[in-house]
């Protein structure tokens, strides 16, 4: 069957705490305002810029294909930092578990490109390890398009050395990567996901067998105030960051993280995937996603109004919103109103 990887999102740990562990390789995770939210404080409307992520409304409740972006890195907060060459050049990246390539921004960015600019970027000739490639990379999202070509360099990860092939970036859209707070994106995705073959980063680590268990493991703060904002852990798990016993989901096709939902449910109503449905686990997106008829048929139930940036609910009546369940693995998971309500105050949301 090959390398088994397992994959566990510790949502249920509320603080950090100091945290030991044997053989365990950390990577510190940082939690910003994501590209969404920057854009919003702002004051730039995010139709006008994507109208294809235009929330959309639907009578239609079917389980039916919806145009919903699954990678756009919009709603990106956390990421953390690794170092390319020798000596070290800083970057802070996605830990990203739907794609499996790593790019950068490159010092040979096109002038045209603004949003390189903006970002740390990685100069071959400053590293004595640097090995010239030259093929070219590109690599479509939803929300843009980057381009660039293909180097080779020592890059480090949680103290891990490897000789990694990478993108350099020389071409990044400026919607939305200006105002990233990211510099580029390290795919954790299996290796038949890779554009032109390259081995992930993660798949370079476990043939140098430095890990007590080929096994990664993340989490994520969800205090805003709290510093770190998370944590990426290499070779295991913390049990500081989970309470009880891990319950385990099969993935539905060999190198993608797919799972199936059996629906999803307020109260003793299921609203959408009655007859089970797939679903993307995503380290790259901070948030739950679905058809635009499935969440606008759950909404209507919660009682959310929509408009131009998003769903919303009466701050005084939040106490009230029921629970939603999502039913994976012969496991029932509840959501409360203090898992999936967002606070955003009226200054932040101004057009």
């Amino acid at each position: 069957m090959g390398l088994m990887r397992s994959y566990w999102l510790c949502a249920v740990a509320l603080s950090l705490t100091s945290c030991t562990g044997h053989a365990l390789r950390r990577v510190t995770l940082k939690k910003m305002p994501s590209i969404r939210e920057n854009m919003r404080e702002m004051g730039i409307a995010l139709d006008q810029v994507f109208p294809v992520l235009t929330y959309k409304t639907t009578d239609d409740p079917t389980n039916g294909t919806a145009p919903t972006p699954l990678t756009n890195y919009l709603d990106t907060q956390y990421f953390g930092e690794i170092s390319i060459g020798s000596p070290a050049q800083m970057f802070n990246v996605v830990f990203d578990t739907g794609s499996a390539n790593l790019w950068v921004p490159s010092q040979s960015c096109s002038p045209f490109s603004t949003a390189c600019f903006t970002h740390n970027r990685y100069d071959g000739s400053k590293s004595r390890t640097h090995i010239d490639n030259g093929t070219g990379f590109s690599i479509q999202y939803a929300s843009g398009t980057v381009r660039g070509f293909l180097s080779e360099d020592v890059v480090v990860i949680g103290g891990i050395p490897v000789v990694q092939v990478f993108a350099e970036a020389t071409s990044l859209s400026a919607m939305p990567f200006i105002f990233a707070k990211f510099d580029g994106v390290l795919g954790m995705g299996y290796p038949n996901v890779a554009i032109d073959g390259i081995t992930p980063v993660f798949d370079r680590i476990m043939s140098q067998h430095v890990l007590k268990e080929e096994v990664f493991s993340v989490y994520y703060s969800r205090d805003p105030k709290h510093s770190p904002g998370g944590e990426l852990v290499l070779g295991g798990t913390d049990p500081d960051y989970y309470t009880g016993t891990f319950n385990y989901v099969n993935t539905e096709e060999m190198g993608k993280w797919e799972v199936t939902i059996k629906g999803v449910s307020v109260g003793d109503q299921i609203m959408f995937c009655v007859q089970g449905c797939t679903a993307v686990i995503d380290t790259g997106s901070s948030y739950i996603t679905g058809p635009a008829s499935s969440v606008s048929a759950l909404m209507r139930t919660i009682g959310a109004q929509l408009d131009e940036s998003g769903y919303k609910v009466n701050c005084e009546l939040v106490n009230t919103l029921p629970t939603v369940t999502f039913h994976l693995g012969g496991q029932e998971y509840e959501l409360s109103h203090e898992d999936y309500i967002l606070w955003v105050s009226m200054a932040e949301i101004h057009t």
